[in-house]
């Protein structure tokens, strides 16, 4: 199956870099481009995209109110975000995550980076890269405005209640950036029991994907984050 993506940044040589990237590979094609969330948005529609290439700053409606538009849209329910930035440690990551993308990636990346990365999202997996920014993450998550002054949000952690024990240790496991085959491994369980319970995780949590879990595990305080 070929992987639809899109590209959304403002710089047109970035763009062109991309589409000849992604256009190298037989399992993926570039379907459109935009200069501005808006045209993501509305392209996203148009095209049937599955992976969005989203930059974060754009002139007029930005990546992130593109990723909540997209997000919002039960027609677009089947589209994965991949933010793109330069600046990979800010706020602004971490409300893209908020509002819905699937991870994120440095425009600095390697070629066979971006490429895995956008296999990834489009499996629906997350993508919080580099590995080592996740306890940066935490740290914002920790601090957010919609929290509770230690960074848990109240309606998230009374909604942790509909899950089971199991959905629970799964959750803790998946916010650790662990994959299915690792965490079946952990709790010598079968990669298929990982997929079920992550599948009605999400459902009982209102989760797009892995990385949504990701958020709500750090924003309930099932799981702490490392400060040091």
């Amino acid at each position: 199956m070929t992987i639809r993506v899109l590209l959304a940044d403002d710089q047109a040589l970035l763009r062109s870099a991309f589409r000849v990237l992604v256009d190298s590979e037989p399992d993926m094609e570039v379907v459109g481009e935009a200069s501005d969330g808006a045209g993501a948005v509305r392209l996203a529609k148009e095209q049937g995209a599955d992976v969005v290439l989203m930059d974060i700053r754009m002139p007029g409606t930005d990546g992130l109110a593109a990723t909540r538009l997209i997000s919002a849209d039960p027609s677009l329910g089947h589209v994965r975000v991949l933010i793109l930035t330069t600046f990979e440690v800010d706020d602004y990551v971490v409300e893209a995550l908020r509002a819905g993308a699937s991870g994120f990636l440095g425009k600095g990346s390697e070629p066979e980076e971006l490429l895995n990365a956008i296999r990834v999202v489009a499996a629906g997996e997350a993508l919080l890269s580099p590995a080592a920014t996740k306890g940066l993450i935490a740290r914002f998550l920790a601090r957010g405005g919609d929290g509770d002054g230690d960074g848990r949000n109240p309606a998230r952690s009374a909604r942790l209640g509909a899950l089971t024990g199991r959905e629970r240790e799964v959750l803790v496991q998946v916010a650790g950036g662990h994959s299915n085959d690792e965490i079946a491994e952990r709790l010598e369980v079968s990669p298929l029991t990982v997929k079920t319970h992550v599948n009605r995780a999400m459902g009982k949590l209102g989760a797009r994907d892995r990385a949504q879990l990701v958020v709500i595990a750090y924003e309930s305080g099932l799981v702490r984050p490392r400060l040091d």
